[in-house]
């Protein structure tokens, strides 16, 4: 579920309302990940998008669309990243470069502000059931996403016929977004690799007899 703001009775965009429309959400994005959805305000998205209020009330009925919006964003960018990096996963080996991959992540912003998603999904997920509905289905494909790598590795020999990929895949995940959270109140994204190697750790107990083990 992709909760997209726009108003069906609003008319198509021209190119240069979709580049300010996504101008908004670009900077309401960056100022909600660093300061959080509720304290960023408006008129802080307006002065970072250098926009104005009747452009920005031209796009979205008020800030909760523009949060749905921001959601979709985030929810696309890192989809996308998590596929350009699993969907040819077949080895320990490709898991261990992804698992490298997330630790530069986190390392490259000194463990600071979590995940995009999981950081929406804390603030939001009690209080506003669409974006949680959202949510909820966006963490669900990128748990569908790292069980196709288990399900690979597994047809290809690697890991045994009776491994639960789904129920690999949630605590990999649940490794990611917990690497997140310490990582983040420690300022130490060495965390995140403790929390990943622990998730990939308890997937080698799966290991086929016979099949090589890279890290």
């Amino acid at each position: 579920m992709q909760p997209h703001s726009a108003d069906a009775s609003r008319p198509k965009l021209t190119s240069r309302g979709a580049a300010t429309r996504n101008r908004i959400v670009l900077a309401a994005a960056e100022l909600m990940h660093v300061r959080g959805v509720a304290a960023t305000t408006i008129d802080e998205v307006l002065a970072a998008s250098v926009t104005s209020k009747s452009q920005f009330y031209q796009h979205f009925a008020d800030k909760t669309e523009l949060v749905y919006d921001v959601i979709t964003l985030r929810a696309d960018e890192i989809l996308a990243w998590q596929r350009l990096r699993l969907e040819k996963v077949d080895s320990f080996r490709g898991l261990y470069q992804w698992r490298d991959a997330m630790v530069q992540r986190c390392t490259l912003r000194h463990g600071l502000w979590g995940c995009e998603l999981g950081s929406l999904a804390a603030e939001l997920s009690d209080t506003d059931d669409k974006a949680r509905a959202s949510l909820a289905e966006h963490f669900a494909e990128w748990r569908a996403i790292l069980a196709g790598a288990l399900e690979r590795m597994r047809d290809g020999g690697v890991l045994r016929p009776d491994i639960d990929a789904p129920g690999l895949a949630t605590g990999l995940l649940a490794a990611v977004e917990g690497g997140y959270l310490l990582s983040q109140t420690a300022h130490d994204p060495r965390l995140m690799q403790t929390a990943l190697n622990s998730a990939i750790g308890h997937i080698t107990s799966f290991v086929r007899d016979g099949a090589a083990l890279h890290d």
